[in-house]
């Protein structure tokens, strides 16, 4: 038998076992790359930008605007969200301020960037895409968790043109400037599983997946997510009850974007980029005299808390406020406060005073 067993196969045997096993598996890679293709083709007819594609170092940018009247509000969302995930705040907003939302490169409706995506880099991609779009300041800036490093390096970089700021349910520099050892494996795991979703999206699996959780199927999905682990299991539908919160025509639009690689390849860059855009962060300094807000939800450890209190003292003119009945996308949970806590600042800046409050 053992001397059956290492006799030389035949080359046509060979090749014969060879294109039964293999033969297959890319069969089914390219169905899967046309059915992404058609797909993705399909997705962008129906769901067609909010609001300007604006051409930008060679690839598009999306951003949209509405409302009326100066300082003009910048919306900026968390990491791997669009302009979507403030669609029950601006129309709120758009009564009383000109409001504009933006989709981060990868994100959304925005092409995908090439360049590490740092606090910095993306600070300085969104003032020239305000400018490129005739969007002037003085600017109102509002950002939701990873979003408040962008602000800090948009105020550090160009402190003149922002008159004041609202952070809801931001992190702080502190939180990813050192990262502990067991942050670097989060990192590092977090960047390969976004390539890995990345490269399955683009045969397709991503699409089925999402199509047949939409459908009313949701176990083959559930089993991919489970594949990456517990902790990747718990984020998603985590981020997909939250997502649930949006008005029910967004949701496939959101199904549409993380569809598509760039979605994921995107998160995968901002990921890796986090201990930089934290200590960009912390090195653009305080607000001054700028009117603040920052919103918490009520869902923090006394040390994210504590944290939280601390970037309302950026300002002078601070204030933290704990929200009830919220978790981190205080945006979806309670949009009203949040436009309230905009018009707060909008106020404060014009006739240059705020109530002290960090509590």
């Amino acid at each position: 038998m053992v001397s059956l067993l290492l006799k030389p196969i035949p080359m046509m045997t060979a090749l014969w076992m060879l294109t039964v096993v293999v033969g297959p598996v890319l069969i089914l890679t390219l169905a899967g790359v046309v059915y992404q293709a058609v797909g993705a083709a399909r997705d962008a007819r129906r769901y067609p930008p909010r609001g300007r594609l604006v051409r930008m170092d060679g690839r598009w940018m999306h951003i949209h605007a509405s409302g009326e009247g100066s300082p003009t509000v910048v919306l900026e969302s968390g990491m791997g969200a669009s302009t979507l995930s403030w669609s029950l705040v601006e129309p709120l907003v758009a009564q009383f301020a000109r409001v504009v939302s933006y989709d981060r490169a990868g994100a959304g409706w925005s092409d995908l960037a090439r360049t590490p995506r740092t606090a910095d880099a993306i600070a300085e991609e969104l003032h020239t895409l305000l400018v490129e779009a005739g969007i002037s300041g003085p600017y109102v800036l509002v950002g939701h968790s990873f979003g408040a490093y962008v602000l800090q390096a948009f105020v550090g970089r160009y402190p003149d043109q922002v008159q004041g700021m609202v952070l809801v349910d931001p992190i702080h520099p502190d939180e990813w400037r050192n990262p502990t050892p067991q942050q670097q494996r989060v990192i590092r795991i977090g960047a390969r599983y976004a390539r890995v979703a990345a490269w399955l999206a683009r045969v397709g699996f991503v699409r089925f997946c999402l199509e047949r959780f939409a459908s009313g199927s949701p176990r083959l999905g559930r089993a991919a997510t489970n594949a990456f682990g517990v902790g990747t299991a718990t984020a998603v539908r985590r981020i997909a009850g939250e997502i649930r919160k949006l008005p029910r025509e967004a949701w496939p639009v959101v199904q549409a974007f993380w569809s598509l690689p760039r979605s994921f390849l995107s998160l995968g860059q901002h990921v890796e980029a986090l201990p930089v855009s934290a200590a960009e962060a912390a090195a653009a300094g305080s607000l001054g005299d700028r009117p603040l807000v920052v919103l918490s939800g009520n869902h923090h450890s006394l040390e994210r808390m504590a944290e939280q209190k601390d970037l309302a003292r950026l300002s002078t003119r601070g204030k933290h406020l704990v929200v009830k009945d919220s978790e981190h996308w205080i945006h979806l949970d309670q949009p009203e406060l949040v436009a309230w806590a905009v018009r707060e600042v909008i106020e404060a800046a014009r006739k240059g005073q705020m109530n002290v409050w960090v509590n």
